[in-house]
């Protein structure tokens, strides 16, 4: 059975504003998402689908929004 980790809405905001921030200096951008999310703790795949649910938030990507 996994262990399913919580992250406060802190590191889940940084997580993604680092990404986002720094992704143009890695060669891709699962690059930079392996980097970053070594970097916090989590998975890549974990900080994948928080930083798509912000680009959805935000109109970036289409998608359902969190509200």
């Amino acid at each position: 059975m996994s262990k399913q980790k919580r992250y406060s809405p802190e590191v889940r905001e940084r997580a993604v504003r680092m990404l986002l921030e720094h992704e143009r200096e890695y060669e891709s951008r699962w690059a930079a998402m392996v980097s970053i999310a070594t970097k916090i703790g989590c998975t890549p795949e974990t900080l994948r689908s928080w930083v798509k649910q912000e680009e959805i938030e935000t109109g970036r990507r289409d998608g359902l929004t969190s509200e």
